[in-house]
């Protein structure tokens, strides 16, 4: 019997239908492990990532999905260290609401948001704001209403900024459905995500390909009351993918704590990547709400740094799923 058979819900046994993991499953996984499925965009490339694993990298330039959920407010959040490949660590400080930070953040900056240093124009690189704008989504496959429901974090870019003709960013693409008569919903249609190709770093915008059908609608009302859809418009990338808490900075009074150099956000909106030297660094491209200053992003790491993924069209990938 194969993993899809096996596991599938039809098969589960009545005592199996809630399960927690156990002490016995925690100790064996090291502690716990993140089901939590989500869509990156590194690198400019639609990537299937599970447990913090790419699983699945996707040729085409664009996605089709349907926003399911979206988090009420748009998020923050803040590395006090450049990344590290070999020591990948999540997030200093965040906050879900843009307010207050969370209080679960082991090295908050501030009280608030609006008060903290790292929310100055030039505290990051160049004159943006070393503590970066979100919008977290939950989003499944327009061709699997019923499938996995996975966390879509966007950066700054591919959140704010004007529409150019039929290409808008997220809030844009709100507003658009939003003004029509009657006013359409996101949840209530298929949207398709497309890299815009002219960018430096990996940035999306969205349009309106499809209403869903009456089925398909049903489905996705109940997806958005899941667990995993509330998880993915709340976790931060780090926490969906299991990766281990930054422990409290040491702050001596009168000296906050600083990095040596500015970390550097890629468009994963929450993976950080190095900067390139500053001799080589290009015209930063203004970002509304962000005080501009997207960064640069380094190519792809070199062939052998990483365990390549599958890639080729959509179809076949989902198919395969399951299996990893």
């Amino acid at each position: 019997m194969s993993n899809i058979t096996l596991f599938s819900p039809a098969n589960v046994p009545a005592f199996a239908r809630n399960n927690e993991l156990s002490d016995t499953a925690k100790a064996l996984t090291g502690g716990g492990v993140s089901n939590t499925k989500r869509i990156s965009i590194k690198g400019g490339v639609f990537r299937l990532v599970a447990g913090g694993k790419e699983v699945a990298a996707i040729d085409d330039r664009h996605l089709e999905i349907i926003i399911v959920k979206a988090a009420p407010k748009v998020s923050r959040i803040f590395y006090v260290a450049s990344y590290d490949a070999d020591n990948i660590t999540g997030p200093d400080c965040w906050s879900n609401d843009g307010e207050r930070p969370d209080a679960s953040a082991q090295n908050k900056q501030a009280d608030t948001c609006m008060t903290c240093p790292k929310n100055i124009a030039g505290s990051g690189q160049g004159n943006s704001r070393a503590c970066r704008y979100q919008q977290r989504l939950a989003v499944v496959l327009a061709n699997n209403p019923s499938g996995d429901v996975m966390q879509l974090t966007l950066p700054a870019t591919s959140v704010f900024g004007k529409e150019e003709g039929d290409k808008r960013p997220l809030q844009a693409y709100a507003r658009y459905l939003a003004v029509q008569n009657p006013p359409v919903n996101p949840e209530q249609i298929v949207t398709e995500m497309r890299f815009d190709t002219k960018a430096e770093s990996p940035k999306l915008f969205f349009k309106p390909t499809r209403w869903l059908t009456d089925d398909e609608y049903e489905v996705i009302k109940e997806q958005a009351e899941s667990d995993d859809a509330k998880r993915a418009v709340v976790m931060t990338v780090a926490q969906s993918d299991g990766v281990k808490t930054n422990a409290p900075k040491m702050e001596i009074p009168g000296k906050p704590v600083k990095a040596a150099t500015a970390p550097v956000v890629d468009e994963d909106a929450a993976e950080e990547v190095p900067a390139k030297p500053a001799a080589k660094k290009a015209k930063a491209e203004p970002v509304a709400e962000d005080d501009g200053a997207e960064p640069e992003v380094r190519k792809e790491a070199a062939k052998g740094s990483a365990v390549p993924a599958k890639k080729g069209k959509l179809a076949d990938l989902v198919s395969d799923w399951d299996d990893e």
